[in-house]
């Protein structure tokens, strides 16, 4: 067993890897196609929107044919578009190798944490989600700064390579680790398969807990980015790099409390933790909102990254048990309403910038996501989910 989730999160770190890999080779690739960089920055939306869009379909299909089918399947498209893209001779094909590689990574992460679930008895589930969010959100660290560095010394194209040979070496690892795992012969797909996967975990009363907490958190927490670096510019910061640096520090929050897991959940119960983590991310919330110095946001960010990713893995823990037979599914719904979130987020926060101001609308942000880690472990308690303890 350890060996499969080794080799799962391995896949899920390298795919992850290419959600901020073209950001920083925007310029060269504008120079490269002869395009404007606003039109080159849509490598980045094409990589994203089929990421997204492809999460609720793959799921309930890893339910129907096969997890592992489906992470390999993943592995091996997303191979593909990394070729592709390499080899492009024209802008539109390498856009079209982006959504081919967007729509095949949309895949892998949130089947391969249903995996776990499968795999991972419940009272350790959640150091084993703790490690898995850890390899993915160190891939999409990696894969912006690694892009980043390589970008002065090499060619996009060679950088686009560099990524597909790790693919290459992912999906091989799957193919020899998981060519055994869960094997059953697959079901049919269809429509109604589908929709009845997606029944049977709406069926129970907390999927609308679960899908409303993360929903929340996708507005409260991740709508506020696109807005670091027009703070920033309102106290005199107006270089690009510090924003980034500034939002590099929530990530890697998630990496200092994958690595804190182990410890706190053998002294806290789950919805001890999902209530300090919502408290840590509001606390933190309220020191942006005086909008300090860039190195105090820095810090404040590292400490909302921490603390916003102990409540999300928390609730990942109760998502997984939703529906055991349509794990998959239950996973596929998670990512619709968090990044469902995520879309609408920006959108309530530029509204609340021109109505009540910047530090009146992330007081606000603060209560929400508080308020999501306070009542959310009570609602599932009253729904008749036991408090996860090791």
């Amino acid at each position: 067993m350890k060996r499969v989730l080794a080799v799962v999160a391995f896949a899920s770190f390298v795919s992850s890897m290419f959600i901020r890999m073209a950001d920083p080779l925007v310029p060269q690739i504008a120079a490269d196609f002869a395009v404007e960089p606003r039109t080159a920055a849509l490598v980045g939306t094409a990589f994203a929107l089929p990421w997204a869009l492809m999460q609720p379909i793959l799921g309930p299909i890893g339910d129907l044919i096969g997890k592992t089918r489906v992470i390999l399947t993943c592995m091996f498209v997303l191979l593909v578009g990394a070729v592709v893209g390499t080899l492009a001779t024209n802008f539109p094909t390498l856009i079209v190798s982006r959504l081919i590689a967007g729509a095949a990574a949309g895949g892998v992460f949130p089947v391969s944490m249903a995996v776990h679930g499968d795999l991972v008895p419940i009272e350790s589930r959640q150091v084993s989600m703790g490690r898995l969010l850890m390899a993915s959100m160190s891939g999409t660290l990696v894969g912006g700064a690694l892009a980043g560095l390589l970008a002065d010394f090499i060619p996009w194209r060679g950088i686009f390579a560099i990524y597909g040979a790790c693919v290459a070496v992912a999906f091989l690892g799957c193919a020899f680790a998981l060519r055994r795992v869960a094997l059953a012969p697959p079901r049919r797909v269809h429509v109604a398969a589908i929709v009845a996967q997606y029944r049977q975990v709406w069926s129970n009363p907390r999927s609308v807990i679960c899908y409303g907490a993360v929903f929340t958190e996708g507005i409260a927490m991740i709508g506020l980015f696109p807005f670091v670096a027009v703070l920033l510019v309102s106290i005199g910061e107006e270089r690009a790099s510090i924003a980034g640096l500034v939002l590099s520090a929530f990530p890697l929050g998630g990496v200092v409390y994958s690595i804190m897991v182990g410890q706190l959940v053998s002294r806290f119960s789950t919805p001890t933790l999902m209530v300090g983590g919502g408290l840590l991310a509001a606390l933190g919330l309220l020191v942006e909102a005086t909008v300090p110095p860039w190195p105090v946001q820095l810090l404040v960010f590292l400490v909302i990254g921490v603390g916003f990713y102990t409540l999300h893995a928390c609730i990942l823990v109760y998502m997984t048990e939703l529906a055991p037979e349509a794990r998959g599914t239950a996973v596929a719904g998670h990512a619709l309403s968090y990044f469902s979130g995520q879309a609408l987020g920006p959108v309530i926060y530029g509204l609340g910038f021109a109505a009540i101001g910047a530090s009146a609308t992330i007081v606000l942000a603060a209560l929400a996501i508080a308020l999501v880690g306070l009542v959310t472990p009570w609602l599932l308690e009253r729904r008749g989910a036991p408090p996860v303890r090791r």
